[in-house]
């Protein structure tokens, strides 16, 4: 059903816009209360209080902020699980991309799933060796091919009785695995583009769909970039989980963990405590926080 927002809301959002660093007044996920009209729309009359949202930063767009400000998109609402799906080829893994993904994650609190898709594709033996990594961190992760049935079948009982946000770049196969899941669902399946080698959008707007009683699947649009939202350079640490036990140990509480003194993170990476591969994250997420970012 086709709804609209209420007079009220649409005039608070103009009386707030200039303040305002969000895109999204509503998303999907929300809870609302609305009225039917006689042509079979609605108009919603309340929206509930968030227990949660996942947001990253907007792509930058012309005109959308100043001072090297960005401004948040949200992703979704009230969610119990997010299923980040990647992939080992056709697009190729990328663990820079996944990491943030995990930092956006982890900054709103939110349990996480780690899928690793189109397992079948890989020759090389590369899937084991990013398992291993990160279920040592302490992540769920799952080896999944449409061709596995094993697989699937482990990915749908992790997911029963939640709401879960499906999140993850063009063409690794989301809308694939869900279809693969529950059939009724039928969602649209793209390709990889022979020019760019990544994957071609599908999913053009967030969904969510009640695939048993307690079951719901929050579908979205495959991204090209990512940003987290809203974390500060002497924050971002928090965020990587294996960093905990070190943050505390350092010299500076204000340590960012890239060339103080006294650091322990530094030291576990040094000592083969914390991988590179992950710290080498950290060091390109820092880069990109901007230091005069409104919250």
């Amino acid at each position: 059903m086709l709804c609209s927002l209420r007079g009220k809301f649409k005039k608070d959002y103009e009386l707030k816009k200039d303040k305002l660093f969000f895109t999204d007044f509503i998303t999907v996920g929300d809870n609302v209360e609305f009225n039917f009209n006689k042509d079979g729309t609605g108009v919603i009359t309340k929206i509930d209080k968030r227990k949660n949202h996942l947001s990253r930063k907007l792509p930058k767009v012309r005109g959308a902020s100043y001072r090297g400000e960005r401004l948040e998109q949200v992703v979704a609402a009230n969610i119990d699980n997010v299923v980040i799906v990647t992939s080992v080829h056709q697009p190729d893994f990328n663990n820079r991309v996944l990491d943030r993904l995990l930092v956006a994650a982890e900054s709103s609190h939110l349990n996480v799933l780690i899928v690793l898709n189109k397992s079948d594709l890989d020759k090389s033996g590369i899937s084991s060796q990013w398992e291993k990594l990160y279920k040592g961190i302490g992540y769920k992760f799952i080896l999944t091919s449409v061709v596995n049935t094993e697989a699937i079948l482990l990915l749908k009982n992790e997911i029963r009785n939640a709401i879960n946000l499906f999140w993850g770049h063009s063409g690794v196969g989301k809308s694939s695995l869900l279809n693969k899941m529950f059939p009724e669902l039928k969602f649209k399946i793209g390709g990889i583009s022979s020019f760019s080698s990544k994957g071609t959008h599908t999913t053009v707007t967030s969904v969510l769909k009640k695939v048993d009683e307690n079951t719901f699947i929050i579908d979205t649009p495959g991204m090209r970039e990512i940003d987290p939202y809203g974390i500060r350079k002497s924050d971002l640490g928090h965020y990587f989980i294996e960093f905990t036990e070190y943050i505390n140990k350092c010299k500076f509480n204000t340590c960012t963990h890239y060339h103080e003194p006294g650091c322990e993170v530094i030291k576990a990476v040094k000592d083969g405590l914390i991988s590179e591969e992950r710290y080498d994250s950290y060091l390109r997420i820092l880069e990109t926080i901007e230091e005069d970012i409104n919250f």
